[in-house]
């Protein structure tokens, strides 16, 4: 649930006040001096964290250093990650006493659609269990770059730990058991069926990365810090900026939270336009057709598959390795079968691939293989029971796709649930 006074802290910052009552809390805890020397120089010929991605500028990326205080309370204790649009820093709340996570969204990089999200889920007042399973947002400001041109949005969230494509690097074989899965689907479904049914949001990014483990003890973030001290993380420093290595956080054990509202959408019916990460598109999204919540389903049966098994359900590639929808749609009729004519109906897109009879055009060829022969880690009435169950999810009509309500009931999902 998000923190009381959220959207109060929003409308303020907005207007560039910054300030808080100080009536009630505790005294602020003074700024932390970190070390000045001590760690490991990178070569400034080598390119590291952020300076990976191929669309890098680092005039986009606001400049952050280990120590620093944004908005007079958030005191930067090390780097947790980077992506194209920002960089995420563990920080040390010095007026709540507390460690936050703060989320450095680069200059071009907009935060409207998450803060409206975000602003409509805190005006839902609901006891679904749900809600426990989402990351509540603590605050948001805005931070100016050093040289007074550009700001940048920073969103402040409270601390989780790995996300789920992390904990898989350290699993053997690189994926999860059968249990793991299980309590992974009825974290992120519970979610789901809050969003869907009482919140009325579609999430629409479902990926590894976006679902990170809860922290059951504090300690592994007082341990982060307290690294910075005994081992400081090695940097590249430059003449406009220092670029940190990321410290990983250990493994936390919490149960997984569904975070990153940044391509939500209120409202769960007749949507438009381009969604979803590429190899986890739904087909009507492919197509340009309208969809609604149930591209959240998909995605929750293409997440599941790529947790549980050793390759890419669909690698939507063609020869030359790029993103090709016929490549992708062929690979989906093997799994799926032929499409329904409802269905191509609902697309003038559907003529480029499949003709009037709903025969394929043979756009790309149609691999020889079938979703049971793809599925290699079970066997018997296991295998049965776990394809039956993602084939609740995997269809190509969305109003076929079953609800994350009745996915959380699933015989395969409460299997060991009540020993």
């Amino acid at each position: 649930m998000l923190r009381p006074g959220v959207h109060l802290r929003i409308a303020s910052l907005r207007t560039g006040s910054g300030k808080r009552a100080m009536t009630g809390l505790r005294a602020p805890l003074a700024r932390r001096v970190f070390p000045c020397s001590g760690w490991d120089i990178i070569d400034p010929s080598h390119k590291v964290e952020e300076e990976l991605i191929p669309s890098y500028k680092s005039e986009d990326f606001y400049p952050a250093r280990i120590g620093e205080v944004f908005n007079h309370r958030y005191q930067v204790v090390g780097k947790l990650g980077y992506g194209s649009s920002a960089t995420v820093w563990l920080c040390r709340d010095l007026l709540d006493h507390r460690y936050v996570s703060l989320k450095i969204n680069t200059v071009s990089t907009t935060v409207a659609r998450e803060i409206e999200v975000y602003g409509h889920l805190e005006t839902i007042k609901s006891s679904h269990a749900g809600q426990s399973c989402l990351r509540p947002l603590i605050e948001v400001f805005q931070a100016q770059s050093p040289d007074g041109y550009d700001t940048h949005d920073c969103l402040v969230h409270p601390p989780l730990g790995i996300s789920l494509d992390q904990l898989t690097a350290l699993l053997p074989d690189g994926v999860m058991t059968s249990a793991m899965v299980r309590t992974t689907m009825r974290n992120i479904l519970a979610a789901l069926d809050f969003l869907h049914t009482e919140a009325g949001v579609i999430h629409t990014d479902l990926q590894p990365n976006n679902i990170l483990l809860g922290i059951k003890d504090d300690s592994i973030l007082s341990q982060f810090e307290q690294a910075e001290f005994e081992t400081p993380i090695p940097r590249k420093v430059l003449k406009d900026r220092t670029i940190y290595l990321s410290r990983p956080l250990r493994i936390s054990y919490g149960t997984p939270v569904l975070c990153d509202l940044g391509e939500a959408r209120v409202g769960t019916d007749q949507q438009l336009g381009d969604i979803m990460p590429d190899i986890y598109r739904a087909p009507e999204v492919i197509l340009g057709m309208a969809w609604d919540s149930k591209v959240d389903i998909w995605n929750v049966g293409m997440l599941m598959w790529d947790l549980f098994e050793h390759r890419h359900l669909f690698k939507a590639r063609n020869s030359a390795r790029e993103l090709d929808d016929g490549c992708h749609l062929a690979e989906m009729q093997a799994v799926l079968g032929r499409p329904p004519a409802k269905f191509l109906g609902r697309s003038e897109r559907s003529n480029l691939f499949w003709d009037k009879n709903g025969d394929w055009k043979d756009a790309a060829s149609i691999p020889d293989y079938d979703l049971y022969t793809l599925e290699e880690r079970l066997k018997g009435d296991e295998k049965d029971n776990f394809l039956r169950f993602l084939r609740r999810m995997l269809r190509w009509l969305p109003e076929e796709r079953a609800s994350a309500k009745d996915l959380l009931f699933d015989p395969w999902l409460m299997h060991g649930l009540f020993k």
